[in-house]
């Protein structure tokens, strides 16, 4: 017997086995995580446009339910969205108040001011104060009576709207002498303070350049034109394509804007989520 120790080890055989072994093992153990893993990484860029996507509405809808009546007005492709933006309110005296003698008894442009529709007028009494008058921008803001967004009675063509003038209070309004064409049959009127558009940009070649704009301050145009060129507001990126419509309604039902939004990012990633706003067209 020899004395020599035999010496042991992996066979060549048994290395590869052992080899192919373990990559069998790491590809069924990779494939079991890249799974998962992969579909939370889909899941947190669904959920970014989505909340992205959510909050550009969101923003739309505030503005919308804080529009003048009549005053929405949509693009002939879909894309743009007008309206005029409500501050104040409240309703004009039309009649004079027997219970106050002091106004009973008075001229119309004394104790108790009331709004005539007959004759050209320059201030009006109102019920209540105005809450927020500070809020009000003398020189600026208009005044709307019964906007119905037709012919001879459109607030963007200023034929029911006149500027807040110097002297005004928050019990009396004043303003150049105006008639205003139809009474509000309930004594409403709006104070305006600028147009606001919401308008999507999906000219830019870049996937995150394409853009939800909002625009604000500009003047009041008669005929809805493209936004300004300048002062937009980026509300939401990645816009692969937005749907705007707006159903006027009736005199029995409210008027409806539908919202639109897609959103895809670089990755292909793509969500679409759609709002619907009721509104209150009745002036």
């Amino acid at each position: 017997m020899s004395s020599r120790r035999k010496q042991q080890g992996f066979t060549l055989i048994e290395l590869i086995i052992t080899i192919v072994l373990g990559g069998i093992v790491a590809s069924i153990t990779s494939s079991i995580l890249t799974q998962p893993i992969n579909a939370y990484i889909d899941s947190s860029r669904r959920a970014t446009l989505t909340n992205s996507a959510e909050s550009a509405l969101r923003r739309m809808q505030r503005d919308i339910r804080s529009a003048l009546p009549n005053s929405i007005r949509i693009s002939a492709d879909g894309k743009t969205l007008e309206l005029l933006h409500i501050i104040n309110g409240g309703r004009y005296r039309v009649f004079k108040d027997a219970s106050n003698a002091a106004c009973a008894s008075s001229s119309i442009a004394s104790d108790c001011n009331v709004l005539n529709f007959t004759l050209a007028d320059t201030s009006f009494d109102i019920f209540g104060d105005l809450q927020n008058f500070t809020d009000i921008t003398i020189g600026a803001d208009k005044i709307a009576v019964y906007p119905l967004n037709t012919i001879g009675n459109n607030a963007y063509a200023g034929d029911n709207t006149v500027t807040v003038g110097a002297g005004s209070t928050a019990s009396r309004l004043s303003f150049s002498a105006f008639k205003f064409p139809l009474k509000s049959p309930a004594q409403r009127f709006f104070i305006i303070d600028t147009p606001v558009s919401y308008h999507c940009d999906t000219s830019a070649p870049a996937t995150k350049d394409k853009v939800l704009l909002r625009y604000q301050g500009y003047a009041i145009q008669a005929i809805q034109a493209t936004p300004p060129t300048t002062g937009a507001a980026i509300q939401a990126n990645y816009i692969a394509d937005c749907e705007f419509s707006y159903n006027a309604g009736s005199s029995s039902r409210s008027g409806l804007v539908t919202l639109a939004l897609t959103l895809t990012d670089g990755s292909g990633e793509s969500v679409r989520l759609m709002h619907q706003v009721h509104v209150n067209n009745q002036p």
